[in-house]
């Protein structure tokens, strides 16, 4: 029988804002991260098989992130720990409303220098799907690594789940970005994009309107669009359906809330046949994936802090009451 899902990508250390020192300076707590990682820990949470691809150094931080996804269930049987290139680390800068900012300190960090030959059909074909985003193509060398996977996927007619997950820094120039972005269209049955991400590659604000110029050039199964604390919506054939937003007062940042949501629509999919869904299918797998992303930002980091299906269960029919 075939695991369920398997991501390519980036396994980092998300430093995040922590308060302050005795002396006044920021203290930074060390969180496991990194968004393909992120989606399978909470797939994880949901009780599914999962395996992870990419590249972290054999140093400190690779060894606490290896053992800290193997401690979650998550199989590293396609880990790679590089003694020639450092572990990815990202400091995550938090904002009063929960948003967040990146930087990154990744110029030849492990996770971007995976290369093509390291990528077997034997870490892919057993598994349902296939789940990636662009942080695996900022460079040619992952992007080739990537590519092979996705054509593997392909060539054994896996479902294939992508989230853009644009990080504006982390490319020399835009055009490039959106050039690999509609490079990842051209795989996927299932597109996970932020409003904002929308806008970029439509140049159209008007969402349903950006919606149908991405399906007239891609044939995308689903696609869900997140729009942070205003809520998503879903598009499937010639329906769609809007899902309200959780509102959480004790929300302190939105590190994970994208994958979360992300893992939580993969999760449904694989409980549900993804060529027979109902405009009410939709609207549970939003309130589902909106329930799950709305707990995660009352937490710090990701990996480690993934809901339950009873806090999530317990936070719809708070609001159904």
């Amino acid at each position: 029988m075939k695991k369920d899902v398997v991501a390519l990508g980036e396994l980092l250390i998300d430093f995040t804002d922590n308060g302050l020192s005795q002396q006044g300076n920021k203290i930074f707590e060390a969180n496991p991260g990194g968004a393909p990682c992120n989606v399978l820990a909470m797939l994880s949470k949901y009780g599914k098989k999962t395996g992870f691809i990419g590249k972290i150094g054999n140093d400190t931080f690779g060894n606490i992130l290896k053992g800290t996804i193997e401690k979650i269930g998550i199989d590293t049987k396609g880990l790679i720990m590089d003694k020639n290139f450092n572990t990815t680390l990202a400091f995550v800068h938090t904002f009063e409303d929960g948003d967040r900012d990146f930087s990154f300190y990744r110029t030849l960090g492990a996770d971007c220098m995976i290369n093509e030959n390291e990528i077997t059909e034997d870490l892919i074909k057993d598994y349902k799907v296939f789940h990636f985003g662009t942080l695996s193509m900022t460079n040619e060398t992952c992007f080739l690594a990537t590519k092979k996977a996705l054509e593997i996927a392909k060539n054994n007619n896996m479902i294939i789940t992508f989230d853009p997950n644009l990080r504006p820094p982390l490319w020399d120039n835009l055009e490039d970005a959106k050039e690999k972005i509609n490079f990842g269209l051209n795989y996927c049955d299932i597109l996970k994009v932020s409003e904002e991400e929308l806008e970029f590659l439509t140049n159209e604000k008007d969402i349903p309107k950006a919606v149908s110029i991405i399906k007239s050039k891609y044939n995308i199964k689903l696609i869900v669009v997140t729009m942070g604390k205003n809520g998503s919506y879903a598009f499937y054939n010639n329906i769609y359906t809007f899902g309200i937003p959780f509102f959480m007062p004790n929300t302190i940042e939105t590190t994970g809330a994208g994958d979360t949501f992300m893992a939580s629509v993969i999760n449904y999919i694989l409980d549900n046949d993804i060529n027979t869904l109902t405009k009410e299918n939709l609207s549970d797998m939003l309130n589902i994936s909106n329930a799950a992303a709305a707990i995660i930002t009352t937490r710090k980091g990701a990996i480690k802090v993934m809901p339950t299906i009873q806090e999530i269960n317990n936070l719809i029919n708070k609001i159904k009451i």
